[in-house]
């Protein structure tokens, strides 16, 4: 009939139930005046013992297992997640910096897969894909819903070898269809760049292995090159689009910065104080004028730096406000080469301030223009399941007012041609460098103090952030 089974199969089943059982009753026996939290264990054993023993289909053990933690990572927050062998290996060389795709990363955004980096030279660079398209179907096969790590797979693959995507993009009616050949990407985190008068630009796209030694590499070379030119007179810190990575390596990128201070503190539940980073004085870089570009796909360890760089008043910083993932996610590894990337710690940022489901917010606000009918950028605060902004604790700083950064006017590099932001970011790094020197520039008054009237938007937006003003900010 159709209960019968093999002898093997209904052996293993009651040893599950027994281990179960066994389980419970040392819990409770352990605190017998209240009733163990694990015994709904007892539920999960002789649900899994039903559906071996019932189900019609014959189904693998350790696929229902795999699924059932599946589902207890997935009613937590968004960014907890259980990964299988295959999915942790994915996560591994995505933080090493080396993978055979297409070139972008991407996250889940209210069901869909939306692109948070395109890397440069990659696949999908070159084919025009850009941060914020969502995908609609990959391969052919909706994309929408799709867990994180299956999309990753199907757009993964031997290097050579194409993948066919739809995209949306917002602003638009119609979708992009591209044909993207797979490639080995190899993620160099650090972009710099020399600008006139001793700028340096230097871009952080991710947080991974190695990002805060080849940032160390990258501004000896500006220090050396401009050795004989006047030296390194500012550097405009480009953080746009950076979706984070690892938190050693955002501590270390602050530390290269910062001479003293805590860089970042994380607690646990109840607002338990786990771990407090704090800056080193040796190796510290002069005191150049910095400016930050952040927007509202600035997440993470990016919001960390930021964060840790505007609280110790070290730089500007200009932009919108960031994406708000505050939160902090260890992997645990499980037996079998599967492993659960869990979220345990808030972060927060030196002057006490968490920024999960709130972001940073700038000194001096610049809007990238959208296209008409683009729709307004997600942030973590929209992300179902997200955990609820922390109240202001007491002594926080009061979020900073955010004034309008000065417009670009003049000539301004290359690099810029065609990104406002950037042109305003270099604007207001400029000035703060011209100042910091001891110049004025010709013309410029401030209306705080006895110099006369100027635009609001340079006096106000300019000279008190950079806290130069007599008149203070």
């Amino acid at each position: 009939m159709f209960r019968q089974k093999s002898g093997r199969k209904t052996l293993r089943l009651l040893i599950v139930g027994m281990l179960a059982l066994v389980l419970v009753a040392a819990m409770a026996s352990e605190a017998p005046a209240r009733r163990s939290p694990f015994e709904p264990l007892t539920i999960f054993a002789r649900a899994l013992a039903t559906i071996e023993l019932s189900y019609l289909e014959p189904v693998d053990q350790e696929s229902l297992v795999y699924g059932a933690i599946r589902g207890l990572a997935d009613s937590l927050d968004p960014h907890s997640v259980f990964l299988d062998p295959k999915e942790y290996e994915i996560l591994k060389s995505d933080s090493e910096g080396r993978f055979a795709g297409v070139g972008v990363e991407v996250s889940t955004r209210d069901g869909w897969l939306t692109i948070l980096t395109v890397f440069e030279g990659g696949p999908a660079a070159k084919a025009g894909l850009q941060p914020g398209d969502r995908f609609l179907s990959i391969e052919g096969e909706d994309a929408r819903d799709v867990r994180l790590y299956d999309a990753v797979q199907r757009i993964r693959g031997e290097p050579g070898t194409t993948v066919e995507v739809t995209v949306r993009r917002g602003g638009q009616e119609k979708a992009l269809e591209r044909t993207l050949t797979r490639a080995f990407i190899d993620v160099d985190p650090i972009e710099m760049q020399l600008l006139d008068d001793g700028l340096v630009y230097v871009r952080i796209k991710a947080f991974q292995d190695g990002t805060a030694r080849l940032l160390s590499h990258a501004l000896d070379q500006a220090v050396v090159e401009r050795r004989k030119r006047g030296g390194v007179t500012g550097l405009l810190l480009d953080l746009r689009d950076n979706g984070g990575g690892l938190l050693h390596e955002a501590v270390r990128v602050s530390d290269e910065l910062l001479a003293s201070g805590v860089i970042v503190s994380t607690r646990g539940r109840g607002g338990e104080k786990i771990s407090e980073y704090s800056a080193r004085r040796a190796g510290t870089r002069p005191k150049w004028p910095i400016v930050v570009l952040i927007n509202e796909n600035t997440a993470s360890a990016s919001e960390i730096v930021a964060g840790a760089l505007h609280d110790h008043r070290r730089a500007v910083l200009v932009g919108v406000r960031s994406f708000g993932k505050g939160s902090v996610q260890n992997v645990f590894e499980l037996p079998g080469g599967s492993a659960l990337k869990l979220t345990t710690y808030r972060y927060y940022t030196p002057s006490g301030r968490s920024i999960q489901a709130e972001g940073i917010r700038p000194d001096l606000v610049a809007e990238q223009p959208r296209a008409e009918g683009e729709p307004e950028p997600m942030r973590e605060e929209e992300l179902e399941r997200h955990l609820a902004a922390q109240p202001k604790e007491a002594g926080a700083e009061k979020k900073p007012v955010s004034q309008q950064a000065p417009e670009a006017g003049g000539k301004v590099p290359a690099i810029f041609a065609e990104d406002s932001q950037g042109q305003r970011a270099y604007m207001a790094l400029g000035l703060g460098g011209a100042f910091g020197a001891g110049l004025r520039p010709a013309g410029l008054r401030c209306r705080r103090c006895a110099w006369g009237s100027v635009s609001a938007s340079v006096s106000d937006g300019v000279r008190a952030v950079w806290g130069l003003c007599a008149a203070g900010p």
